[in-house]
């Protein structure tokens, strides 16, 4: 049987080596890739009524040339071409430009397809496409995809080569979907899908093959999460963990604060995971402040009470050091010892670090993606806790059991969704939810200000600084941009040094040295500095008591959840804290956020209007939530699909001879290829 994955895209007529080359870098590196590049519109070309037609928009019209064109030039190489023209019985003025040459074709009588912007006021058409009689182009009448291309590749050249695709290769391409879920779903050949939404032959028709690509792409992404979670469940070679109740609760109660009821239940649902022979794969969600770091210390604690290593692996340094630090003081009472690895460490120290982590002299490491490269290795590590950007996927998890590990793993997410959600999206983990704040937490008032109130807004900075807090100032880019009007952090420092002590005033953004960075953290943390100046490399997890002040510069070009996430690095002490919008939106979007933040501080709210307004491709971006990236399924919109697709996968995995059906045998290739199948856990 052909594999369309394997097959170069030289096999493609048309396809050389440069443009394969080419194609590459949109990621399209094999014959089954082209197929399934699917395009993001369509243009539609299908002739319409001018009556139907609304004034801005853009339409394709069959004309007739009734006047001479008007050439005029304007400069050396800008020129202009009018034509008086009919369409639906309507006189029209039709203009082209820079296209000169066209006069000479332009002839009374003439028919033409003309596609362009409509001004019905002037009842003028700007021409974009011209189609003369006979033109092998003959876009006219149809619905033409239109595709995310770069560099030399062009929206005609990957239209005919996709189409060339399709001609020599569309009947290999083989059905995924079981025929008898298929038919239960009035699902079309996949092959038909393929091309009908490459080609659509109509509306209905292209909407029932969305459909049915999209029900795929779910039921493939839903299988491929349950069968992992089947196989995991049945496997008893996860790490049972054997420790002391009693010591876990005394570790509590000698905390300094008093654990909400939602940490206790949360807590009590991990322990009981860890004890369990399989390995867990729990997801933990909760708000801003919610206390899940001191969950996660909980969970290491025990970890490292039953004699095995806990590693937390979380997005950017500056946070790995934050927690070591605080993790340090946490357990260095008990014994336990705390080791940082990153990647800004210098040979000798990684070295170092890796060589104790090795012999057990480590009992709990904190970092980036550096503790699971290839060359780090433990004595035996039993808990894994991740931060949201760096969800634990089959590779990680296959890198460590590769080394002898299947450890448990925590996944924390400060990005709360709604629960029934959660649990389909991600179908192969447990839903831990904390829905509290821990005591004493007062909520942060939050007000919305236009520019022209800077005056007061900087009165309120001295205020705060001057009864002894700190305050947080974000800004939405580094440098001045001539194509954004937006604050940059550099000119506002520069600004609130200006009327501010300027050894108070701090800076921080990405592209300063990592040595920088640290330091600058180190003195706002430690109150050397009471006005911090940055972007937003300090959304995640920054955590000073005594910052009471957040003033988020341009606040309508941020989504509502990243303000909140921003918000909530104040209020984490017992003093009253604020969050001040600075904002002049110009869309009803950037009011409706701006409205939103002042009137809740509820995560879960400002998530469920982030989703009505923002729509769910953004807020589900992988940078937040670690959900998968689809070609055309909508986690939220095909909401009702994604819990289908649920469902039939269940009941397809829960058939004892699913593994060994011939029917079913591309579905576990698949598996395999995904890696499920392939790290021994059913081999």
């Amino acid at each position: 049987m052909l594999d369309l994955h394997t097959l170069p895209l030289t096999s493609v007529t048309g396809v050389g080596p440069q443009k394969a080359k080419e194609l590459a870098a949109l990621g399209i590196t094999s014959v089954a890739d082209l197929l399934f590049y699917f395009p993001f519109r369509y243009e539609d070309y299908r002739i319409r009524d001018l009556a139907e037609t609304a004034d801005g928009e853009k339409v394709t019209l069959l004309a007739k040339v009734v006047g001479m064109p008007v050439l005029q030039h304007f400069g050396r190489r800008k020129s202009r071409i009018t034509c008086k023209m009919t369409a639906d019985s309507l006189m029209i003025t039709a203009a082209w430009f820079n296209q000169p040459f066209l006069r000479e074709r332009l002839v009374p009588g003439l028919e033409l397809t003309i596609t362009g912007k409509w001004d019905a006021r002037r009842r003028q058409m700007t021409v974009s496409e011209t189609e003369f009689p006979g033109s092998r182009k003959a876009q006219g009448g149809t619905v033409q995809p239109v595709y995310s291309v770069g560099g030399p590749i062009t929206q005609k050249w990957i239209r005919k080569v996709i189409g060339q695709a399709l001609t020599q290769y569309a009947p290999a391409i083989p059905e995924m979907v079981p025929a008898e879920i298929a038919a239960q779903r009035g699902m079309i050949p996949r092959r038909e899908a393929v091309i009908e939404i490459h080609q659509p032959s109509g509306t209905k028709q292209g909407a029932l093959a969305r459909e049915c690509l999209v029900y795929e792409e779910l039921f493939m992404f839903q299988l491929k999460l349950q069968a992992y979670r089947a196989v995991s469940r049945n496997r008893k070679d996860g790490v049972a963990m054997k420790f002391d109740m009693e010591e876990v609760r005394r570790f509590v109660r000698e905390l300094p604060f008093t654990l909400t009821a939602s940490q206790k239940q949360v807590i009590a649902e991990i322990l009981r995971d860890l004890q369990a022979p399989s390995s867990m794969n729990r997801l933990l969600q909760g708000d801003v402040g919610s206390g899940k770091t001191v969950v996660a210390a909980v969970s290491l604690y025990a970890a490292v009470r039953a004699g095995h290593q806990g590693a937390l692996m979380v997005p950017t340094e500056i946070l790995a050091e934050q927690h070591a630090r605080s993790l340090t003081r946490m357990f260095e009472p008990y014994g336990i010892t705390v080791g940082l690895l990153t990647g800004s460490l210098t040979d000798k120290r990684r070295r170092d670090m890796i060589a104790s982590m090795r012999m057990g002299l480590i009992d709990v490491v904190v970092g980036t993606h550096a503790l699971i490269q290839e060359d780090v290795e433990y004595r035996s590590l039993g808990l894994v806790v991740t931060d949201e950007q760096h969800r634990f996927g089959v590779q990680q998890r296959s890198v460590l059991r590769h080394k002898g590990f299947n450890p448990d793993v925590l996944t924390m997410t400060a990005t709360p969704i709604p629960r029934t959600l959660a649990i389909t999206a991600f179908g192969d983990m447990d839903v831990s939810t904390l829905r509290e704040l821990p005591g004493g937490r007062k909520p942060i008032e939050t007000y919305w200000v236009k520019h022209d109130k800077m005056e007061r807004v900087i009165g309120f900075i001295q205020r705060e600084l001057g009864e002894g807090r700190q305050a947080y100032v974000i800004c939405p880019l580094i440098e001045e941009s001539e194509k954004l009007d937006v604050q940059n952090a550099i000119d506002v420092h520069q600004q609130l040094c200006a009327v501010l002590p300027p050894e108070k005033v701090g800076l921080l953004h990405g592209r300063m040295p990592a040595a920088e960075k640290d330091d600058v953290m180190r003195r706002y943390a430690a109150g050397e500095l009471g006005l911090l100046v940055s972007t937003t490399v300090i959304e995640v997890g920054v955590d000073v008591p005594n910052a009471t002040l957040m003033i988020i510069y341009d606040a309508d070009r941020f989504g509502l959840s990243q303000l909140h996430q921003l918000r909530g690095r104040v209020g984490r002490g017992s003093h009253q804290s604020y969050c001040i919008l600075i904002a002049d939106p110009k869309s009803e979007t950037g009011r409706e956020r701006m409205k939103a933040m002042t009137e809740t501080n509820d995560g879960f709210e400002i998530s469920r209007r982030d989703l009505e307004l923002r729509g769910p491709g953004d807020f589900f971006g992988t940078k937040q939530s670690g959900l998968p990236e689809f070609r055309l399924a909508d986690m939220v919109a095909d909401f009702e699909t994604l819990e289908q697709a649920r469902d039939d996968a269940a009941q397809l995995l829960a058939q004892d001879d699913f593994w060994v059906r011939p029917e079913y045998a591309a579905l576990v290739r698949y598996l395999k290829q995904e890696g499920i199948l392939g790290t021994g856990i059913l081999d």
